[in-house]
Order: C-alpha cells, then sequence, then structure tokens
C-alpha cells in the first residue's frame, strides 16, 4: 500500500528533529533543471507566478539562489518533519517510533513540484514551487508538462519494491494531477472526508486536510497494507459511511461538534 499527501507551504527548519535518520531524494537532477529556471526570475516576477507577497517573493528567491544540490544535515532536513500544515498536524510526523518511520518510508510519498516525488526521510532545502503554477520549462507550459511520467514511474517503482498494487490517495487534486493514473499499476482508493455543517454533509476543507493526516498516521501505526482495512478509521470522531461508498472512493462522516 502507498500512501500519497501534498506538500504544505509553511516549513519548519526549527524544531527539534524527531530522528536523525535521513535519505536523499531520487529525482534531484529534475530539481537542479527547475532551480536553474527559476533563478531566471526576479522576486516581482516570482510574486506574479505564485500570487504571493513582495516579502515572500524576495525570501523565495533567496531560496532559489542559495539552493544547492548537495543535501546535507546542515542545510536540508527530512521532508516529512520540514513540512508544517493542515495535513501534517494530522500525521504528527515528529512522534513517529522508529519503527513508524520504517514503514512511513516504505509505505508514503509526498509529492512536490520541485522534487517530484520525497520519501519520508528524503533531505529537503526549503522551497516554495506549488504544481500548479505556471513556470515555463524546457518541457512545457508547466511542472505537469516538466514531470510527465516521472512521478509515476517512481510511484510504479515504489509499488513493485513493496510487492503490492494499491494506492490510497490522499493529495490535493492539484497534486494528484502530476500522477498518470491509467499508467500507474495499482488500484486506487480515494478517502472522502465529509463534515456535517447546517444539517449537511460536505467537504470542509481545513478538516479535510487534517483527516488526511490522521488517515496516513492511521495506515503507518496499525501497518495497514489491505484496502479493507481502512474502514476501521475512527479518528476524532470520523466513521465509515458504508452506503455512500464505493470500491474505489472510501466516505467517511463526521457529525457536528
Amino acid at each position: 500500500m502507498l500512501i500519497l499527501i501534498s506538500p504544505a507551504k509553511t516549513l519548519d527548519y526549527q524544531s527539534p528533529l524527531a530522528t536523525t535518520r535521513y535519505t536523499q531524494p531520487e529525482l534531484l537532477d529534475h530539481s537542479q533543471q527547475l532551480i536553474h529556471q527559476a533563478r531566471q526570475l526576479s522576486a516581482p516576477q516570482i510574486a506574479r507566478l505564485m500570487g504571493i507577497s513582495d516579502k515572500l517573493a524576495d525570501l523565495n528567491a533567496t531560496r532559489f539562489h542559495d539552493w544547492q544540490p548537495h543535501f546535507t544535515p546542515d542545510n536540508a532536513r527530512q521532508a516529512i518533519l520540514a513540512f508544517k500544515g493542515d495535513v501534517y498536524t494530522g500525521l504528527q510526523a515528529e512522534t513517529f517510533s522508529d519503527a513508524d518511520f520504517d514503514f512511513a518510508q516504505q509505505h508514503l510519498r509526498m509529492l512536490s513540484g520541485l522534487y517530484g516525488v520525497l520519501r519520508p526521510l528524503d533531505l529537503m532545502q526549503p522551497y516554495r514551487l506549488e504544481m500548479g503554477i505556471r513556470l515555463e520549462n524546457p518541457r512545457g507550459k508547466d511542472l505537469y508538462q516538466f514531470w510527465g511520467d516521472t512521478i509515476t514511474d517512481k510511484l510504479n517503482e515504489a509499488l513493485e519494491a513493496q510487492g503490492d498494487r494499491v494506492v490510497v490517495n490522499l493529495a490535493s487534486e492539484e497534486y494528484f494531477k502530476s500522477v498518470k493514473p491509467k499508467k500507474l499499476n495499482a488500484e486506487l482508493i480515494k478517502p472522502v472526508f465529509l463534515d456535517e455543517k447546517n444539517g449537511k454533509f460536505k467537504v470542509v476543507s481545513f478538516y479535510a486536510k487534517k483527516a488526511r493526516g490522521l488517515m496516513s498516521r492511521f495506515i503507518i501505526e496499525n501497518r495497514l497494507t489491505k484496502p479493507e482495512q481502512l474502514t476501521a478509521f475512527d479518528r476524532e470522531g470520523y466513521f465509515f459511511d458504508e452506503e455512500t461508498s464505493t470500491q474505489d472512493e472510501l466516505v467517511f462522516k463526521r457529525y457536528e461538534q
């Protein structure tokens, strides 16, 4: 079973590390090409391209300039501990045991605009490059064209290595668009999280993102490897709704608190 999640815009390079173990990202040659493209942009161009403030644009221009392909614990941090957003609030990787990190390293993948695919312990230098932005590059007009089949091929390698054929898609639509489902050698399962609001169940972005992290942690902590085991997920009041679920879309609901 391979879990896919999105990265986060918020990064943490200050907190104490939960592990000193690390690996190197596998697609750094590709990252280097994107960095070369990004370095051609001025801070005002970055601000327009990403829709961010001048201050954030200056920060990211500096990050692109300072980025170097030789990652060490001194200039980089494990991806799963560097990302800090709603998904990662639910995941709480900072409290993982060594055995949790082992399982996550094999079964969890983070999709990334700059790094393509990251394993939890892959070192990562700070960046902001969302998958959906239109950064022109030698392979096309945006990052989807840049990555092409590369991300899908890397996921297929991971599936082959663990010997099963199940992908749990907990990534956002923006990031999962970088995967080619028809070329993925796996059964695809998408959990959906609905919260009750005024008597109706719907996706509430903040809660849904956190729930994706909670589900990821549930799989990792319980060492789940079969799709049918996912229906037992019951963290923070969610329950499996068999009636509205299908084989490839598992619906979890939570009543209004």
